[in-house]
């Protein structure tokens, strides 16, 4: 009989696009290497184009769903991604905490997925507050893009000082290590990510490529840090090798639709 790999649970929402949500995550952890679980807390109606329509999961049944598959399959990480409302976040928390998952035991990835490709806000602000009090301090890594950073702390990144003056202030909201990402900071000829764990920051240059097709790059991002760690790598471990596995995904990535295609992790098939 062949051994179980390493389990990884994302919470998260849908994307009938297939490339960002759940499918990018599960996608990202069969090229990973490792066995994917799913907390669904909404479904999208939404294509290349963007979203036109969210129906979110009763929070009690989210809640349930990370409890059942916890407490039988067992994870050896976990991430979160779309969380909809206040009330999700609110009913995920104590049922993270049941089952071990973050603060400090098994490795929780906080993707706070609260602004849309534009720069748009997705989160209301109450759920906003929920992330800051209730998930963050739970976190081992939380990994905003500069969007994210803005409706979370204030700050407008930007350049490079201000990325570490955003990391500063995340890492004060209670994670153990901030990802501040550099993909947004547009004049910057490099992509640069910024770790922070509120004693050294460590800089993770990587190419900036000419296109548009980057749909599920946060995700994607997120859901290869998470296998990493679900393997047993540290924080720096796992986030150069998420780093690595974005900039070869992106590089991969391809257009579909009429808008912005997804970023691809099926380079990977051919090692």
């Amino acid at each position: 009989m062949t051994e179980a790999p390493p389990r990884v649970l994302t919470i998260a929402g849908s994307d009938s696009g297939g490339g960002a949500g759940i499918q990018a995550d599960l996608r990202t952890f069969f090229a990973c290497g490792v066995h994917g679980c799913v907390a669904l807390t909404a479904v999208t109606v939404q294509n290349s184009l963007g979203v036109t329509g969210v129906v979110e999961i009763p929070a009690d049944t989210v809640a349930a769903q990370v409890v059942s598959v916890a407490e039988d399959i067992g994870v050896q990480a976990a991430k979160t991604g779309m969380l909809a409302s206040a009330q999700i976040i609110e009913a995920v928390t104590p049922a993270l905490d049941r089952v071990g998952i973050g603060a400090g035991r098994t490795p929780l990835v906080v993707d706070p997925v609260s602004a849309s490709m534009h720069g748009n806000q997705l989160l209301a602000d109450n759920a906003l507050d929920a992330l800051r009090g209730l998930l963050f301090p739970r976190a081992t890594l939380v990994t905003p893009n500069l969007d994210e950073v803005r409706l979370i702390t204030g700050i407008a990144v930007k350049d490079r000082e201000d990325q570490r003056v955003a990391a500063e202030a995340l890492h004060a909201l209670g994670p153990e290590w901030v990802l501040v990402k550099g993909g947004h900071m547009w004049d910057d000829p490099e992509c640069l990510d910024l770790l922070y764990d509120g004693r050294e920051f460590i800089e993770l240059p990587g190419p900036r490529y000419d296109t548009e097709h980057t749909h599920g790059s946060g995700d994607t991002l997120a859901s290869s840090i998470s296998s990493a760690l679900a393997r047993g790598a540290s924080v720096p471990e796992a986030v150069r090798f998420g780093k690595d596995f974005i900039v070869k995904s992106v590089e991969a990535a391809y257009p579909l639709g009429a808008g912005s295609g997804p970023v691809s992790p099926f380079w990977s098939l051919a090692r």
